[in-house]
């Protein structure tokens, strides 16, 4: 049974008893060691506390982690080994719609995507979270010393612009005093203040709260007035006393939205003690996966419908429930108790389960009558974003309720993909169909990595050695995306494995640039051509 409050709720009631979370997600969001006992430690209180006792899904906690890193990357390293940790225990084969950033490390450093939909290898491959002579890491680690000899050096630029995707995204990039500010490195600030006179922007102002230097702070508050966005930084910060500082002094609102995104459930906590809006705070309760907090958030009157509601246009909108968020999360006892109290399911819901391969929420919705073939307003179906994201387990359900196939004439690429994993084609289909970068359905296949799909398509004679508008083959985009199944099929039936694109470069090369070594042990094994590679030789 989930516990239960029996009296009016209070602040701290409610946080004695959900303290095992609290106190977990702070530990992680303040992570500062690499010390391995020190990451073993924090495990266990995972797996004791959020996954085996109260059925935390570990998928979930992984993406959890991983999503951190833009905010403390200092420690990249240890929330990775966390996350290596989880998958090993848990067996985790796939992570949906994780941080592209995250997923791309997580690879570098251990060889496994997580997220093969958003896996981009070509766009991070020179991502380095471990250099150390530079001036970022003089900052990282406040060492004056050294980043005053960087400063001392004649090729020293005091406007520079650090650009590096550890961070949260930035356009410009950031100045050196921003990343003081982000790191709490209050030395280094001081100096480039009192020597460079470098110049205090808004996002130093966000930052400080994240770096969680109140000398910095403090500094900053001299001259700006805090805004939403610094109670955002605050909430991911995880420090209380920011949240309620700006909440009292300055007026601000907290933003529940970021207290369900990045699992700050005290500060949520604190918004139901100030503002006592069950409602909402049911709706956002459902995003931190602690089915009992919902339940009790019912138990105190809360309406089971109450939506958030999203202007889309003047005459549209959109509505997201604590039954949206649950289904997001895979959260089938959630889901069947909101159902059981009277939850209505929403159309959009079953897309958002198959979306982020939400299997066990998808098999309760369509228990509970939700047509498999329900539509959104571009007339995609919950088929449709399974097979885009790769979501096999979910693919798998849909395609046994037997998913709408379209008429021929209306296939598009995506939906030749639905076909294929149905292994269903009306006579007269054309196969090769592309879309508007000449890709086929094979293309797509082949940067998913799904190797099935693969074979359904060259079953029913889709051409091989197909060329993209950049003259790109199957085999070219599987090893682009280091998709060694796939590549391999590709091969056993016939791909050309010297092709060459349009600006010369051939399928060793592609896989050489974006560092797919699998791929380039399969094309070896297969005696491609090694002599030369666009004019050099390899």
């Amino acid at each position: 049974m989930p516990e239960r409050i029996t009296n009016v709720a209070k602040y701290s009631e409610l946080r004695g008893l959900y303290k095992y979370h609290i106190d977990i997600f702070i530990a992680l969001y303040h992570i500062n060691t690499e010390n391995e006992d020190d990451l073993n430690s924090i495990y266990k209180k995972i797996k004791a506390e959020l996954i085996d006792s109260r059925k935390y899904l570990p998928r979930k906690i992984i993406k959890d982690i991983l999503a951190i890193i833009p905010y403390n990357n200092r420690y990249t390293k240890s929330y990775l080994t966390l996350a290596k940790l989880i998958l090993d225990d848990y067996h985790v084969s796939v992570v949906p719609n994780i941080n592209p950033i995250s997923n791309f490390l997580f690879y570098k450093e251990y060889g496994i995507k997580l997220d093969m939909a958003y896996f981009y290898i070509n766009i991070y491959e020179n991502l380095d979270y471990n250099s150390e002579d530079t001036i970022r890491s003089a900052i990282m680690n406040n060492d004056l010393e050294r980043f005053i000899a960087f400063t001392e050096r004649d090729d020293f630029d005091k406007n520079q612009k650090l650009e590096s995707k550890l961070y949260p995204y930035s356009k410009e990039g950031y100045s050196l005093l921003e990343l003081c500010c982000y790191h709490g490195a209050v030395d280094c600030f001081k100096f480039l203040r009192t020597q460079f006179k470098s110049e205090i922007t808004q996002t130093c102002l966000y930052f400080s709260f994240l770096g969680g230097n109140q000398d910095i702070m403090s500094e900053f508050l001299k001259y700006q007035k805090p805004n939403e966005k610094c109670m955002k930084y605050a909430i991911i910060s995880h420090n209380i006393d920011f949240v309620t500082f700006l909440m009292n002094e300055n007026n601000l609102k907290i933003d529940l939205e970021c207290c369900g995104e990045y699992n700050n459930l005290e500060a949520l906590l604190v918004y139901f003690d100030q503002t006592h809006d069950i409602h909402k705070c049911l709706i956002y309760s459902s995003m931190l996966d602690i089915p009992s907090l919902c339940i009790n958030f019912l138990s105190l009157g809360a309406a089971i419908n109450s939506a958030n509601i999203y202007h889309i246009s003047n005459d549209d909108y959109d509505e997201t429930t604590a039954l949206h968020y649950a289904a997001i999360n895979n959260n089938k006892e959630l889901i069947e108790y909101l159902i059981s109290k009277g939850a209505h399911i929403w159309r959009n819901t079953l897309l958002l389960a198959a979306i982020n391969n939400s299997y066990n929420a998808a098999e309760v919705l369509l228990e509970h009558g939700i047509d498999v073939n329900i539509t959104n307003e571009y007339g995609k179906t919950a088929l449709d974003y399974a097979i885009k994201n790769n979501c096999r387990e979910t693919i798998e359900l849909l395609r046994s309720r037997i998913a709408k196939i379209p008429r021929k004439e209306e296939y598009s690429v995506s939906q030749l993909l639905v076909a294929a994993m149905k292994n269903i084609f009306p006579r007269g289909t054309d196969i090769n169909k592309k879309d508007k970068n000449g890709q086929t359905a094979l293309h797509i296949a082949a940067w998913k990595n799904n190797k099935e799909v693969a074979e359904i398509l060259i079953s029913h004679d889709a051409n091989i050695n197909e060329k993209d508008i950049y003259g790109k083959t199957a085999l070219s985009v599987a090893a682009i995306n280091n998709s060694e199944e796939t590549a391999e099929v590709l091969i056993l039936h016939g791909a050309n494995i010297n092709e060459k694109a349009k600006d010369g470069k051939t399928i060793l090369h592609f896989a050489t640039i974006n560092k797919s070594k699998e791929t380039i042990q399969l094309l070896l094994s297969h005696h491609v051509n090694v002599s030369s590679i666009c004019g050099r030789v390899l």
